[in-house]
């Protein structure tokens, strides 16, 4: 099984900043795609950051420029960096980790419980 935990959620104001970690754990083989995605109060979930193992990231457009996705393959660590923040961006920030098990090389698509993101004055 692969764990994937976040952390890092919470309140800010407008035009502040939050830096979003996610770690995988357990019977990793090796590391695939790691992302970042967001669901807001009645609204689908939706894709924000996604870097591959080789570091090449893909961002939505509403936040390009605003938010970086960088990671640390040693870590199996994910980190999302948000600046510039809106009231839009308030939702739950979930982690998806893919990749290849340990023991029998078959992949796996994980994903995390998910932390608060809310942007308000």
């Amino acid at each position: 099984q692969v764990q994937v935990v976040e952390s890092g959620g919470g309140l800010v104001q407008p035009g502040g900043s939050l830096r979003l970690s996610c770690a995988a754990s357990g019977s990793i083989g090796s590391m695939g795609t790691m992302g970042w995605y967001r669901q807001a109060p009645g609204k689908q979930r939706e894709l924000v950051a996604t870097s591959s193992f080789s570091g090449l990231t893909n961002y939505a457009n509403s936040v390009t420029g605003r938010f970086t996705i960088s990671r640390d393959n040693a870590l199996n660590t994910v980190y999302l960096r948000m600046n510039s923040l809106k009231p839009q961006d308030t939702a739950v920030y979930s982690c998806n980790a893919k990749g290849w098990y340990e023991s029998t090389g078959s992949p796996f698509n994980s994903w995390g419980q998910g932390t608060q993101v809310t942007v308000s004055s």
